[in-house]
């Protein structure tokens, strides 16, 4: 299980990486800053997905569609890691 500071890095170096984001900040709105889109956020969740190393269940993807930022992603695999813990 990661920390945040260890998802806070694999996120931003996905969304610079993959998005091509430039130097996003944990409270940017990444629809409005960013341009980021529906399409972005499944392929976004599909890359969290291989990061945590499970697959998701509906009701956890449903819940990201509510992300607007950063630390919103942060929250929410924070939230998927403890509920997922065993």
């Amino acid at each position: 299980m990661m920390n945040r500071d260890e998802l806070q890095e694999q996120i931003v170096a996905i969304l610079v990486d993959d998005f091509e984001f430039e130097n996003p900040g944990l409270t940017d709105n990444l629809r409005d800053d960013h341009g980021f889109d529906s399409i972005d956020a499944i392929e976004l969740l599909a890359k969290i997905e291989k990061m945590l190393g499970f697959q998701l269940a509906r009701e956890e993807k449903e819940k990201a569609m509510s992300i607007r930022t950063i630390n919103d992603i942060l929250d929410y695999i924070e939230a998927i890691q403890a509920s997922h813990k065993s």
